[in-house]
């Protein structure tokens, strides 16, 4: 009796909880999800052979990590040095990583592998950054080491696409036609190291590395040059290279249209018919408004073949003359473009009143009438008066003041013979302010030359607050002194 009503007790609560949950209607109770995210790379469990291995004489490296791995851009983000004429082929599997070097080592030799950003896990895709494995076919692992800096020499920027490279012949036809020594990535701050380098003297490059070749193929690759022999050991001075353009690449604009086929003439109207005789040409006039900082021009569609500016009246707001000492045309390269200088006020009213046969381009266009350009220029409130003082500032660099926007010289002042800028006109707007230190005295930057002349190009560093732009303000005194 004892033991019947005891396994009543215990099937009855039994029954009430298995009713309660398969009763339809209720919440199922589940396994708690979430939890914090997996923020860990993945971690080397065993390598074989093992890391910093001397006399090494294989042909295979095996990598076990503590979690399955998905390896990115392999071919761009390994780094052999010294640099190999085969490269190693790469394969990874779940939690294995496999390296099969394809090339002959050298005896006597420290070689190291940097794999970037390539290693990261499956599930959250964290890297393992920068991880290295190094071995020696000799007896020892060298212990040489190089750092520096490469900067933009056009603007003091960074440039993280670039890769610093160690030469062991001093010709300057090696950077062309061989391979380097060692190469290492520039990182986000523009510092690169070398480790693992064997003593001895270098020549040291940097540049952008088209097509993975490691080598200077174009003037309008960006690269730069140490100026003498690096000797690399255990303690050896940072070098600094500043990177340039010498130049820029052009490339020939194309008439075909995205199918490859030509286009039918198009039937034009009567009134494009009689549009298209008429000379036309624009200004850079914005808004009704000129900016008195500027000039004028007179932009052509086509090139001219006659241009009289004895047929152009340049008058003031009453129709008066204004004298031709005072003023004068330039035409640019092209025929396309004339300029008017002349020193312009503010809050003033011009005419430009241009005779009918006052140009002519090539396919015979001319106005069919006589044109009227109105000038009105902005008033002394639409600017701002800056004044920018640098009080250590060594003249003897000749300082040039750059006001860059989007990467752009806008405008750009010599200092002469005092450590103060200032103006009463400018232009408003948002300015990154740069120093260039023009060697040659021409007002602007000028690019290096390494084959023949060996000329490093001239320097621009960036001045003021590196996060926040100097803010000229319409009618506003705009003032800031600056330490270099």
């Amino acid at each position: 009796m004892k033991i019947r009503n005891g396994l009543l007790f215990f099937i009855i609560p039994s029954l009430v909880i298995t009713g309660i949950l398969s009763s339809p209607g209720c919440a199922s109770i589940v396994p708690p999800l979430g939890g914090p995210r997996d923020t860990i790379p993945p971690r080397l469990v065993m390598v074989n052979p093992e890391d910093s291995v001397k006399r090494f004489n294989g042909n295979k490296i095996i990598f076990n990590f503590d979690e399955y791995i998905d390896p990115k851009d392999m071919r761009t983000e390994l780094i052999v040095s010294p640099v190999p004429k085969i490269e190693p082929i790469v394969d990874a599997k779940l939690r294995i990583l496999t390296v099969r070097l394809k090339d002959t080592l050298e005896p006597n030799t420290t070689y190291s592998l940097n794999f970037g950003n390539a290693i990261r896990d499956v599930n959250e895709g964290n890297i393992l950054k920068n991880f290295t494995y190094v071995f020696s076919t000799g007896d020892h692992i060298d212990a040489g080491t190089l750092e520096g800096n490469v900067y933009l020499a056009a603007s003091g920027k960074i440039d993280t696409t670039l890769i610093a490279m160690l030469h062991l012949r001093f010709d300057d036809s090696a950077v062309v036609k061989n391979r380097p020594r060692y190469i290492t990535r520039v990182d986000s701050t523009g510092h690169f190291t070398f480790r693992y380098i064997q003593p001895g003297a270098y020549a040291l490059y940097a540049m952008k590395d088209e097509g993975g070749s490691h080598k200077y193929m174009s003037k309008g690759q960006l690269f730069a040059f140490a100026d003498s022999e690096v000797v690399v050991g255990r303690r050896t001075p940072p070098v600094t290279l500043y990177a340039y353009e010498e130049e820029a690449e052009k490339t020939k604009p194309t008439s075909k249209n995205t199918s490859g086929t030509t286009k039918p003439p198009s039937k034009q109207s009567e009134k494009e018919k009689e549009k298209d005789k008429r000379l036309q040409f624009q200004t850079n006039i914005s808004n009704g408004q000129f900016d008195v900082l500027d000039t004028l021009h007179l932009q052509f569609a086509n090139a001219l073949k006659i241009f009289d500016s004895t047929k152009i009246k340049f008058t003031d707001r009453n129709f008066v003359d204004i004298p031709s000492k005072e003023y004068y045309f330039v035409r640019d390269s092209t025929n396309k473009k004339f300029s008017l200088f002349y020193h312009w006020p503010t809050d003033s009213k011009f005419y430009l009143i241009a005779a009918k046969d006052f140009a002519q381009d090539s396919a015979g266009r001319k106005l069919l009438k006589i044109d009227t350009v109105v000038i009105q220029t902005k008033k002394d409130i639409d600017y701002g008066e800056v004044r920018i003082r640098i009080p250590n500032l060594d003249l003897s660099k000749n300082p040039v003041l750059q006001f860059v926007q989007s990467d752009a010289v806008k405008f750009s002042y010599s200092f002469v013979n005092r450590k103060e800028f200032k103006v009463l006109l400018f232009p408003p707007g948002e300015y990154d302010l740069r120093l260039l230190f023009d060697n040659n005295k021409n007002g602007k930057w000028d690019a290096g030359n390494f084959f023949g002349k060996r000329r490093q190009p001239e320097r621009v560093i960036p001045i003021g607050s590196r996060k926040k732009k100097f803010t000229v303000k319409a009618n506003w005194d705009n003032e800031v002194d600056i330490t270099l």
